[in-house]
């Protein structure tokens, strides 16, 4: 897959607070993708970040989820070190004709807007 097909999902997900650049992306010979990227563990909106782009990749709709999966990776904690520094976060693709363009529509659609206004993610549900 040719690298500018993720140029608009990378530059999204760089202005996503707590998520630190660089963004990386690749694909195999079969056309499935990925986006692989750190979050600040210390940033206020860490686990809010998580949380919301868990929502849209893994579990949008019962009835009708998107063929992506978010999940965290690591190398052995006991060999490197903690999270600060080891650990990742990984977007995949499972069906060749989802396009990495296509995820960022999903995304901007239900992330907070706009996506790098730090306040946007602050807003307690509480209110």
């Amino acid at each position: 897959m040719d690298k500018r097909a993720f140029n608009t999902l990378v530059e999204y997900l760089e202005k996503v607070p707590a998520i630190e650049k660089p963004v990386a992306s690749g694909s195999d010979e079969n056309g499935l993708w990925w986006i692989k990227f750190s979050i600040d563990t210390f940033h206020p909106c860490a686990w809010k970040v998580v949380q919301e782009i868990g929502h849209v990749c893994n579990y949008l709709s019962l009835n009708e989820r998107l063929p992506t999966v978010f999940y965290p990776v690591s190398p052995p904690p006991y060999l490197n070190g903690g999270p600060e520094e080891f650990l990742s976060w990984v977007i995949e693709t499972k069906d060749k004709d989802f396009k990495p363009g296509t995820l960022m529509k999903w995304l901007e659609g239900h992330l907070p807007r706009p996506v790098d206004d730090l306040t946007q993610w602050l807003i307690d549900e509480n209110e």
